[in-house]
């Protein structure tokens, strides 16, 4: 578990917000947008560039820029009132008679002015009917034109103020500056400022990873013991021993933030050790098994259990995955049994027994109508997904026999290949193959250290007080696969092995490509990024090591 420090919120008025809205309308000419919003919302801008300018149009009568400027405004009917009198008697005095009259009778505060004070009105009236402009009578109470002036100006002042420009765009940025300074954020990236993602851009070809550039790191007794990515390439998500689910920026291996739930530190948790996590489709579920085989489902943007199966097996839940329409949940565990539960009856909808030892994974065939299972009694099955019957069992094989010979080895994992009717499979071995549905093998991919194809470790090296992680001692070294895993465009297949090595093979001739180091921990696992050139493994000793190409 990641210790974080908490953060303080702040209230933000929603009429602040409008407002910031209202001036990105205004700076981009929307005049109509914005006075739709301002009459919907009830919210006024009352913003100018200049208050000084402001006030200076209206000390020198430029009466065209002040009704361009104060028609955007929200100013109180008396003000308006006063203003509007004011152009009136002064149009009178310039002789335009014509546009006075306009002014007077046909715009709202004359017209206020009429209803709520007529003498004020009627005097109008008559300044505009008469034959020549007389500024003592004109002008009322015989204030001047000027102090008149000086008199509107202060008043519509105090209704305005002054922001600087561009403050929405500017507020985004300096969120964006600041989530990229705490690691929430990829430095020097795009982002999609709408949905809340850095875009993840699709591999121009696969290739091989080959620098750890960043890690991860977990006390030791709290190490990970499953790691996944999100099918949208936007999270990698780690289940630790001490039951907790955390969800980190793959770029930067920190903690991701701006997820509000992991910012105040309440993680998502299981109550025992987290041994398997599987994203829905759409990335915005997140299921995970646990060792007293309880399943929770998660929505990732909240951190809210949607759903709890508890207990959903018997035994340590070994894998869980959603059903291509993210309405079920596939799991497997130790009690020999494939199981599916539905997400909105929170039940168990059907279960396919006939495995002798653990399953260690389960998955659904491409097209959904079938479950593939993987288990230690050396097989993998492959059942209907309606009837729950099973189809096929396969042992597999090279074409030369079972395994060279060796039979009943452990099925680590079974996944369908982007390819119709394949599958890939690795088992406690030196060899992974793809094979068809039918169990005929296609293809292999064996582990250049290994000395004997197919044959297992000699345990009496260990007894001896031998290395058998050498290839000096007795026997053959630790090449075993534990994990297997594709590239974003599946050209080539992925396998990490006991002596902390990842082999990569061409997917399409088994050809081995390169062979990488990764570490001097023990290896527990390997995910792949579905979109990049990037591979995250897990280690017993509490590391996540990211690799790029």
């Amino acid at each position: 578990m990641a210790t974080n420090t908490n953060v303080n919120t702040m209230e933000i008025e929603s009429s602040d917000v409008i407002r910031l809205i209202q001036q990105f309308l205004k700076e981009n000419n929307l005049l109509n947008s914005l006075a739709a919003l301002q009459e919907e919302t009830t919210v006024a801008l009352n913003t100018v560039d200049s208050v000084e300018a402001f006030s200076s149009e209206i000390l020198q009568g430029n009466w065209d820029n002040v009704l361009r400027m104060v028609s955007q405004l929200k100013i109180p009917e008396k003000k308006l009132m006063d203003l509007y009198e004011q152009i009136v008697i002064e149009l009178v005095e310039l002789r335009e008679i014509g546009t006075a009259r306009t002014l007077l009778r046909q715009t709202k505060p004359t017209q206020l002015l009429r209803d709520q004070y007529p003498d004020r009105y009627i005097h109008l009236e008559s300044v505009l009917s008469r034959s020549h402009f007389d500024p003592k009578v004109a002008y009322p109470n015989g204030v001047p034109k000027e102090k008149r002036r000086q008199i509107i100006a202060q008043s519509l002042s105090s209704e305005v103020t002054v922001v600087a420009p561009s403050r929405l765009l500017t507020l985004l940025g300096q969120s964006l500056k600041f989530q990229e300074q705490q690691g929430m954020l990829p430095p020097d990236s795009a982002f999609d400022l709408f949905r809340g993602t850095v875009p993840v851009v699709q591999a121009e070809t696969d290739d091989v990873p080959t620098k750890c550039y960043n890690t991860i790191k977990f006390p030791k007794k709290q190490h990970a013991e499953c790691v996944v990515f999100s099918p949208n390439g936007q999270y990698l998500v780690t289940g630790s021993m001490d039951g907790f689910i955390e969800i980190w920026n793959y770029l930067t291996a920190k903690l991701r933030k701006d997820l509000k739930y992991q910012a105040e530190d309440n993680l998502m948790a299981m109550e025992t050790a987290v041994l398997c996590l599987g994203f829905s489709k759409d990335s915005e579920m997140l299921a995970s098994g646990a060792q007293d085989g309880k399943i929770k489902v998660w929505k990732v943007q909240t951190g809210q259990c949607l759903r709890r199966y508890s207990p959903a097996h018997n035994g340590g839940v070994t894998s869980v995955c959603f059903s291509p329409d993210g309405t079920q949940v596939l799991s497997a565990s130790f009690d020999m049994t494939v199981r599916v539960h539905g997400l909105k009856s929170g039940k168990m909808l059907k279960e396919f027994r006939g495995h002798t030892s653990y399953v260690n994974h389960a998955s659904f065939s491409a097209d959904g109508t079938k479950i593939l299972s993987s288990s230690s009694d050396g097989t993998v099955k492959i059942w209907d997904y309606k009837t729950t019957s099973c189809l096929q069992t396969i042992t597999p094989h090279d074409g030369a026999g079972t395994m060279a010979g060796v039979s009943g080895l452990t099925v680590n994992s079974c996944v369908p290949f982007p390819r119709p009717n394949q599958i890939l499979v690795c088992m406690k071995s030196p060899t992974a193959y793809l094979l068809t549905m039918e169990g005929e093998p296609i293809r292999k991919f064996t582990s250049p250290d290994s000395l004997t194809e197919g044959t297992t470790k000699d345990l009496t090296a260990t007894s001896a007080g031998v290395d058998a992680n050498k290839k000096d001692s007795v026997g053959v070294p630790l090449t075993d696969f534990l994990a297997v895993s594709l590239s974003p465009q599946a050209e080539i297949v992925y396998c990490l092995s006991e002596n902390r090595q990842i082999h990569s093979f061409h997917s399409d001739t088994g050809k081995h490509v390169r062979s990488i180091p990764v570490g001097d921990g023990e290896v527990i696992g390997m995910a792949s990024h579905p979109l990049s050139n990037v591979l995250a493994v897990y280690t017993v000793d509490g590391r996540v090591l990211l690799w790029k190409a």
